[in-house]
């Protein structure tokens, strides 16, 4: 019984590993989204294009994003009533950023089980086909872990899915500023170089119920879990965080960079 999302969404995601678009924020509050990730980039200079993880417990300014109820009411139909964020990451391709993002499952980084974490991408700019939106090959969370093979210098990661030409034709993930897309964590997704002269930028915030658990003791040190609505189970979760100045922190740990 979805409250917020219709129950053709709750078919595609279960279908396609994706839906979107869905309109959370109008255009005055996600330019002071765009205000504020742009000071925390320039703040982090040269790392602030894909450097800033996990800081949803570091910072407040992140922390009030990450727990909106108009996010999170989309979130609790797709995970139930007690929702962790155990990651967050700015990613933003500046004009002509020649790095491409290879085609990869990202819950194979992560060392969780079962593989439950729904990622919403948040649009801070325009995402479309010509500034090197995200995109998807639909149905592919449903094949398990793939194979994956190494890439070069010119992928911002360096392994990924093989042969994903063969799983099925691109899904672009176009959205306006202030949309969001929710996806799942063994969907095969990536993203091309930003040949445009626009920038695409977006915030990810990963999801994910209790019942979800860290399986590897040494990757759970750079986890900072925030209880965002309901009961946190047995993670170990963090109060909002007084600090929102990025240059007075640092990230845990790199471990929610997709």
């Amino acid at each position: 019984m979805p409250k917020t999302l219709s129950p053709g969404d709750i078919q595609r995601y279960n279908r396609d590993g994706i839906c979107q678009p869905f309109d959370v924020f109008d255009a005055t509050e996600v330019g002071r989204m765009r205000t504020y990730v742009n000071r925390l980039m320039a703040d982090m200079g040269t790392a602030g294009g894909y450097g800033i993880n996990c800081y949803q417990a570091r910072l407040s300014g992140l922390y009030d994003i990450a727990t909106a109820p108009r996010i999170l009411d989309h979130v609790e139909d797709i995970v139930g009533p007690n929702i962790l964020c155990w990651a967050t990451a700015i990613l933003s391709k500046e004009p002509h950023d020649p790095k491409r993002v290879p085609w990869h499952q990202a819950a194979t980084f992560w060392r969780l089980s079962p593989a439950r974490t729904v990622t919403v991408w948040l649009a801070i700019d325009d995402a479309d086909e010509t500034n090197a939106a995200m995109r998807f090959l639909p149905g592919t969370h449903n094949r398990g872990a793939l194979e994956t093979s190494t890439r070069d210098e010119s992928s911002v990661f360096h392994k990924g899915v093989a042969n994903a030409e063969s799983l099925g034709a691109p899904f672009t993930n176009a959205l306006k500023a202030g949309q969001i897309s929710l996806h799942a964590d063994m969907l095969v997704h990536g993203s091309l170089p930003n040949t445009s002269d626009r920038r695409r930028c977006g915030l990810t915030l990963r999801y994910c119920a209790p019942e979800v658990r860290i399986t590897d003791p040494v990757w759970a040190k750079g986890v900072e879990a925030i209880l965002c609505r309901g009961q946190a189970g047995a993670w170990a979760t963090h109060p909002r965080p007084s600090n929102n100045d990025i240059t007075k922190t640092s990230s845990p740990h790199a471990v929610g960079n997709n």
